[in-house]
């Protein structure tokens, strides 16, 4: 097999902001330093209070790729990233949010992966770790989803190429970790597959990137690259933490999604899994309904 030439493809490196200033130098720096040399930045601000515009402006002077600013009207981290997409114009898209950081062969060993097979979807790999407190703080998450590609029942994920279709099969797919793929700046997606899926869901705020992963599988195959190639930040004030600390409706609107969309490619455990979820919830919401109407009787 020939080893395709990567750099003759476009990626667009897509990066939503919102009051980024304290760790995205960093990030910029790391797309400064990648191997791979074809690529566009698409920044997407959400009305940032802080000087993210101005340490953008600066990056944008400073490098010889091309870097486009766009001022993005808030409505929920989903809609900045689907706007990201929007705008970009590359073969592939590549996300980086602004506290985390590629390593310099991210994107070139994600895009050599992608371009040995037509129908590969989604590029994924490992990554490490960056604490802005002490790492005990997150012992338990690191537990639970420090290492995802082991965290299946049945499948061995190396380095190469396999179906999505194996994984939604996996009985373990909504066991914890929830997200056995990774969050967005660990992943490398082909552009066409909006195309054929839709965008990110604007409805969840915490599960929409991994509803996205599994929601594309049932039509393409995915890529695993088995090496280091982001460092993740964990630090209290990104959007992970922040949505722990709070319920969501993600709750009860992701079991929905993922029964209309994947059932059928799911291991049995799972089917049942949804079903009972599902029509708990929706139980649940009756009585809650009832009990509402008997109040505004006795008022």
């Amino acid at each position: 097999m020939s080893v395709p030439n990567v750099n003759t493809v476009l990626v667009s490196v897509c990066i939503p902001t919102y009051n980024g200033a304290e760790y995205l130098s960093e990030a910029l720096n790391s797309v400064k330093a990648q191997t791979f040399k074809e690529f566009e930045v698409i920044i997407s601000d959400d009305a940032s209070k802080d000087n993210t515009l101005e340490i953008v402006e600066h990056f944008k002077n400073s490098v010889d790729f091309p870097v486009t600013i766009f001022n993005h009207e808030p409505q929920g981290i989903g809609a900045n990233w689907n706007f990201c997409v929007q705008k970009a114009t590359g073969k592939y898209i590549k996300f980086l949010f602004q506290d985390d950081i590629l390593a310099p062969s991210c994107i070139e060993q994600m895009v050599r992966l992608a371009q040995t097979n037509d129908n590969v979807g989604l590029v994924y790999a490992k990554r490490d770790f960056l604490f802005d407190t002490d790492a005990s703080d997150y012992t338990s998450w690191l537990k639970k989803c420090g290492v995802l590609h082991e965290s299946w029942a049945s499948l061995d994920v190396e380095e190469g190429i396999m179906s999505g279709k194996a994984y939604l099969r996996d009985k373990n797919l909504l066991d914890m970790p929830n997200n056995k793929i990774g969050e967005p700046s660990l992943v490398l997606l082909r552009k066409d597959v909006f195309d054929k899926v839709g965008f990110f869901n604007t409805e969840l705020s915490q599960t929409l990137d991994f509803e996205y992963w599994y929601r594309l599988m049932p039509y393409y195959n995915v890529g695993f690259v088995d090496d280091y190639l982001l460092t993740f930040r964990l630090h209290q004030d990104q959007a992970t933490q922040k949505n722990n600390t709070k319920k969501t409706k993600d709750a009860v609107l992701l079991p929905r999604l993922l029964m209309r969309n994947l059932f059928w490619y799911l291991h049995a455990r799972q089917r049942i899994y949804l079903i009972k979820e599902v029509f708990y919830i929706s139980y649940f919401f009756k009585q809650i309904r009832k009990v509402k109407k008997k109040i505004l009787k006795i008022w």
